[in-house]
């Protein structure tokens, strides 16, 4: 199998924090020599501070400062001492007051991080399957997946999907023992809740299921005293349930609480729990300002604090509906998502408002998909109304024209987050630039598509009609594909901007690892099209290189790539595709702030390599120009058995020939799932035999002069460019005669013989090919999805 480089998430998160940083909305530090909750001092000015979760202003209340400071007086800065050898004198009482709050037993931990990697792998058992919505805390996900170590299966759901989840459950049900759905009570972006109430009926019915629930987001404002949004909606914790609540937050302390009605099981956990077991211990003055917390939740006093906030929800709620804002879940929770879309909108909106005087949060990737861009607002009682009805003036004021400056609008805004819309907007025509987008190549100009475009891969203007004829009108809809050709031009009709674009049914693991990919190939032996999703890409799944074409010096660039995104919105609509990528961009591209800010993530592809050959090389002077431990390699490995082969080329190949290369392109196909694709259809190879920039490289076994044991598949782009584009092996030679090591080599002679002036070699297997003196180099997608479902779902398979 080729070795591939695939894409690390963290480095495209990091790619998209960055920008985000760069734009001045993350990584802020707060200032000021005091903090009352109500404002925030950020970039030498005081805001009215709406990002906040402590919901109740609990962490201001004088009692906890009290009850912290005093514990700091008798018992020090911390207690330095596991709590499995021993506990401060303060965890007592604490454990005692949550416990009659939720009137369960409960285990108190320092965070809810470090509570699910203590809890998670001891309540889960081997025997055991997970299955996790997919908006579930980071937190949860991370803690679920230590547990592929042990062979538990995980799996997730489309967020509060309950059929998906019913289905999910059948599958396991004659496989595992306990089947643990793991969700959120309330979602930490968009205010939005789980179905609680739905999903224990749904626990009635399968006794199998399991539900464990994050609600640190839905404690304290709502619920008898104040245990949060769960046990508001089931009364009572059943011995089939595991809730997480915390101490922090709205309770105003720190750490955070596992409630548990199994008493077995709770004795279990605590007695032994990974972090729970090893970790530090709470600080005195967090387990003290914790217990006089529990103290007020223990009150009448709670229900007055919870109504309080109530009336600043209730009453934040209805300016809203008063305005055209585009609130992304309304209810009752004191979170709130007001959506942007574009990244870059977002960045916009949020400066603008933290120059009107008003902190915010901005929702972004990966909590939220990249195009689901936002900003995230929550309501305390800390926030007067006179500072609320002031937000909501500026944001019906500053939104509009964020949109604006940021080249999109609110019908846009709704598309994105499925928000009903009826605001119609009409599409602005440019007068400065005409655009030209044909269904066919053979409507544009073929000098100018070549001149712009067509220098590199199978883009020329011959290789994108070869590539229509054999990729339309086939009976399986994954050989199907629908081509676009865009031109921009000046008002002299000069180009702009130029590409193609495709589109057509990808394998949704085609980038992920082959891990991922050998466990989603054995569910499509019974479903051929499991995890299959229409994809809008620049160029298409056979070409590969530059396929956008941009005159960088033109002053009406940024309006020809803006126009570029509109149409491929227009076209992701009209072809019903579920991701738009643009492919094949360098490490350092200018593009890539510009993508960015068009709600797109960077991820990595396969390292591509080319050869640059010189005028009048021959396969001499190439050779000699190689490293000595290159030419060693090539001596040794390849020249050595050279001389033994049959080796030809030819232009045309008869049914026999076109049956066996058919089977060695699969042989390859099928052993390189890093790179995993659909297969080509037998008239690919067909069409291709009957083109004339089409040749075959074939290695005959020189015993059997009938067999083939390797092909390349070779295109001639307009005399620029040799592509290599398809290679087919036959694996039980592959060693005897290093049969892709000799077909590369015989690739570049034949090469030098036709006088190329470059070799496109395409991607995988870049060691082989640099030992022959190619140049390697990292390249990036940038995709945009509507939701995160899938990615999340790869992670969660490629960590298999």
């Amino acid at each position: 199998m080729a070795k591939i480089k695939h894409n690390n998430f963290l480095d495209t998160v990091n790619n998209v924090f960055t920008d985000a940083i760069d734009e001045g909305v993350l990584h802020l530090y707060a200032e000021g020599d005091h903090f009352s909750g109500r404002t925030i001092g950020v970039k030498n000015q005081n805001l009215f501070h709406f990002g906040t979760t402590g919901y109740l202003g609990l962490e201001q209340d004088p009692r906890l400062k009290e009850a912290a400071i005093n514990a700091i007086r008798r018992y020090g800065t911390q207690f330095p001492l596991s709590k499995s050898y021993i506990s401060n004198p303060l965890y007592k009482q604490l454990e005692e007051k949550v416990s009659e709050m939720y009137q369960h037993p409960v285990v108190i931990t320092k965070n809810s991080t470090l509570g699910h990697l203590g809890v998670i792998p001891s309540a889960v058992k081997d025997q055991d399957a997970i299955i996790l919505d997919h908006q579930v805390h980071w937190s949860v996900q991370s803690a679920a997946k230590v547990l592929k170590t042990r062979s538990v299966p995980i799996d997730m759901i489309r967020h509060n999907d309950l059929n998906m989840l019913e289905d999910k459950i059948k599958s396991y049900t004659n496989s595992r023992k306990k089947i643990w759905y793991m969700a959120d009570g309330i979602y930490s972006m968009f205010g939005d809740f789980a179905p609680i109430k739905d999903l224990k009926a749904l626990s009635l019915k399968y006794p199998q299921l399991h539900l464990y629930f994050d609600d640190v987001h839905g404690m304290s404002w709502i619920g008898k005293n104040g245990t949060g949004y769960v046990m508001n909606e089931i009364n009572a914790l059943s011995e089939n349930m595991l809730l997480f609540g915390t101490l922090s937050k709205t309770f105003g302390a720190s750490g955070s609480v596992l409630v548990c009605s199994n008493k077995k099981m709770h004795k279990d956990i605590k007695t032994f729990g990974g972090p729970l077991t090893f970790s530090a211990q709470l600080e005195p003055a967090s387990v003290a300002a914790a217990t006089a917390s529990a103290e007020i939740h223990l009150s009448p006093e709670i229900y007055r604090l919870q109504d309080d906030l109530r009336l600043r929800v209730q009453y934040f709620n209805s300016l809203l509906e008063q305005t055209d804002l585009p609130v992304v879940d309304k209810n009752i929770s004191p979170v709130f998502f007001i959506g942007t879309g574009m990244p870059k909108t977002g960045y916009n909106f949020v400066n603008r408002l933290m120059k009107e005087g008003f902190y915010v949060n901005l929702g972004l990737f990966p909590a939220v998909p990249v195009k689901n861009t936002g900003v995230r607002i929550t309501i305390s009682r800390h926030n007067q109304r006179t500072e609320i009805k002031a937000l909501v003036d500026a944001m019906v004021y500053h939104l509009p024209k964020a949109l604006e400056e940021t080249h999109t609008d609110l019908h846009r805004v709704h598309q994105a987050f499925k928000l009903k819309s009826t605001i119609k907007t009409e599409k602005t025509i440019s007068k400065n630039l005409s655009l030209q987008l044909e269904t066919s190549i053979s409507k544009i100009d073929k000098q100018m598509w070549n001149n712009l475009v067509g220098d590199c891969g199978i883009q020329d203007w011959d290789g994108l009609q070869f590539l229509e004829k054999t990729f339309r009108n086939d009976v399986l809809g994954e050989n199907n594909w629908d081509f676009w050709y865009l031109i921009v031009c000046d008002t002299q009709k000069h180009p702009v901007l130029a590409t193609f674009i495709s589109s057509s049914l990808w394998k949704d693991d085609m980038l992920a690892n082959a891990t991922a990919s050998k466990t989603l190939e054995e569910k499509r032996k019974s479903d051929p099209y499991y995890m299959t999703s229409k994809v809008l890409s620049l160029g298409c799944l056979f070409t590969e290189g530059n396929h956008l074409y941009i005159n960088a010096n033109h002053p009406r660039k940024q309006e020809a790539l803006h126009m570029l995104m509109q149409t491929l919105e227009t076209l992701e609509q009209r072809s019903n595709s579920k991701m738009i990528a643009l492919r094949d961009f360098s490490m350092n591209d200018s593009l890539n702030r510009y993508f960015l800010g068009q709600g797109f993530v960077r991820i990595q592809m396969p390292n591509s390599c080319r050869i640059n050959l010189r005028a009048d090389e021959v396969i001499e002077a190439y050779v000699a120009r190689l490293s000595s431990r290159n030419r060693k390699h090539l001596r040794k490995d390849i020249l050595a058995y050279e001389p033994s082969l049959d080796i030809s080329i030819l232009e045309t190949l008869n049914d026999h020939q076109l049956n066996q290369v058919h089977l060695l392109y699969n042989n390859v196909r099928l052993n390189n799932l890093g790179l995993n694709t659909f297969p080509y259809p037998i008239n690919l190879f067909k069409n291709m035999s009957a083109h004339i920039n089409w040749e075959f490289i074939l290695i005959h076994h020189p015993e059997q002069p009938n067999k083939i044991i390797g092909v390349m598949f070779c295109y001639k782009n307009n005399n620029q460019t040799y592509v290599p584009s398809l290679v087919g092996i036959d694996y039980d030679y592959l060693k005897t005669f290093q049969t892709y090591r000799q077909l590369l080599y015989q690739t570049l002679k034949r090469a030098i013989q036709l006088k190329f002036k470059t070799i496109d070699l395409g991607l995988t297997a870049s060691f082989e090919k640099k030992k022959l003196g190619a140049v390697v180099e990292e390249k990036y997608a940038y995709i945009q999805t509507s939701d995160n479902y899938t990615l999340e779902l790869l992670g969660l398979l490629e960590c298999n």
